[in-house]
Parts: C-alpha cells; structure tokens; sequence
C-alpha cells in the first residue's frame, strides 16, 4: 500500500503557510478544511493553503510537495485515529466513532490516488472554489522526468537565475 510523504525541497514551505508540515510527515489531500470556503476566505497563507497545500496528518501542517512511498497497515490506523481526534478537536465532530470512518476514508482516498504511481514519484495539488464546491486537479511527476521546470512551473525561471547569485 501507498500513501504519500511531504517533501521539503527548502524553507518555502516555512514562509507560506501558516503551519508547515516538517519532511518525511504522511500526507493526505486535506481539501475538506475548505469546505465551507467561499473567495473572501482565499487571502495571504489561507489562499496558499487552499491553493496547493497537502495536509500533514502527523503535525497538521501544509506543504506543497508530497511524493509516494510505501506504508503498513498498522501505520494506516494509526494516522487514522490520528486524523478522527483532529476531526473531533478542530472541526467539531462529535466522537471519535462518528469520525473515525470519515478519516478511513480520507485516507483511503490518497492511498487510491498514490497506488498507481511509482514510489518516490511527486505529486501536486491545485484548487479552484466552483459553483459546486472545491474541485481539486492533481498532477505526478516521475522521479526520473524531474526537473526544476517540473516541480516548480513558472516559479523555474526566478529559482535557476536565484541559484546563479554567488554568496560572496
């Protein structure tokens, strides 16, 4: 079984989100936090979040790249437990019972959208509010068809002329 892990690539993720998820932290969508969303919402770290942000479901944190990798069963449950206490202490639900098939299948879902890939293949996530509610677009990057174009878009330009400035 798979299940995807943030990637930190370097202190980004630390400067646009309100709560970064630390590397190696298992990951899922996390795309129910919006909800209830409308535009208004979508502002400063809020929008980033909403934007391309996975959740951590270790620390709760966001970050902008996970990538596939193996997981046990036991580790499923755990995380599993993990996100229904978080249901019931960040969004109200009512008990850990009530909550607990709702993180199963928070869960299910990523481990469904890793199972097809390759371990170690990245993965992205991009958000748009819609008439009918939050669509979610995701795209995967094969470890060996990386390349800073892939993982950052339009953002590649600005990083290779960064990584041409000396420290000197």
């Amino acid at each position: 079984m798979k299940l995807a892990r943030s990637i930190r690539f370097d202190e980004s993720d630390g400067n646009v989100f309100e709560q970064a998820a630390d590397a190696g932290e298992w990951s899922i969508s996390g795309a129910f936090a919006f909800s209830n969303w409308a535009e208004g919402d979508l502002t400063g770290k809020k929008r980033q979040a909403f934007r391309n942000g996975w959740l951590s479901v270790e620390s709760f944190g966001r970050t902008t790249f996970v990538a596939t990798a193996e997981i046990e069963a036991s580790e499923i449950d755990a995380l599993a437990m993990s996100l229904a206490a978080h249901f019931v202490s960040a969004y109200g639900a009512p008990d850990l019972e009530t909550a607990l098939p709702v993180a199963e299948e928070e869960l299910r879902h990523m481990a469904d959208l890793c199972e097809e890939h390759a371990p170690n293949t990245l993965l992205v996530v991009e958000r748009n509010l819609t008439d009918n509610g939050v669509h979610e677009a995701f795209r995967a990057i094969k470890p060996t068809e990386a390349s800073v174009v892939d993982v950052l878009g339009p953002m590649a330009d600005h990083a290779i002329e960064m990584s041409k400035i000396s420290d000197a």
